[in-house]
């Protein structure tokens, strides 16, 4: 089975089109090594999938008929996915939440609550 099939069929991508162009883009490597849509996947290849700024990575154990239930994924492939992967995401998801960069518009209804709140802890 192709490789953009693959990835379709056992649900990392919504459409077959969007793993087409995540290969396209070289987000795909199958045994450390960047692949075409086209390239075949077989049982026991190592495929590294980089989505959202995470490496997903898992090894085919079979291959599927066509698409199949998120519940049946499992059987198909299995998951080495590192912890660390994760954890990343979760810093860079916090270091996004308190900072805003100096000139980028008016203040949000929380900026300007806690500017009120400053102003008047100085006033008293």
């Amino acid at each position: 089975m192709r490789i953009d099939k693959y990835l379709w069929s056992t649900r990392y991508y919504k459409t077959r089109n969007i793993a087409t162009e995540a290969c396209k883009k070289g987000h795909i490597r199958i045994n450390e090594q960047v692949v075409k849509p086209s390239r075949e996947v077989y049982p026991l290849d190592k495929v590294v999938v980089r989505k959202n700024q995470i490496n997903y990575e898992f090894t085919v154990l079979d291959i599927p008929e066509s698409r199949v239930g998120a519940k049946l994924v499992d059987i198909y492939r299995k998951d080495t996915t590192p912890k660390e992967a994760f954890e990343h995401n979760e810093l860079l998801k916090f270091s996004k939440d308190y900072y805003r960069k100096k000139g980028t518009g008016r203040p949000t209804k929380k900026d300007r609550r806690d500017i009120d709140g400053y102003l008047d802890e100085e006033a008293e």
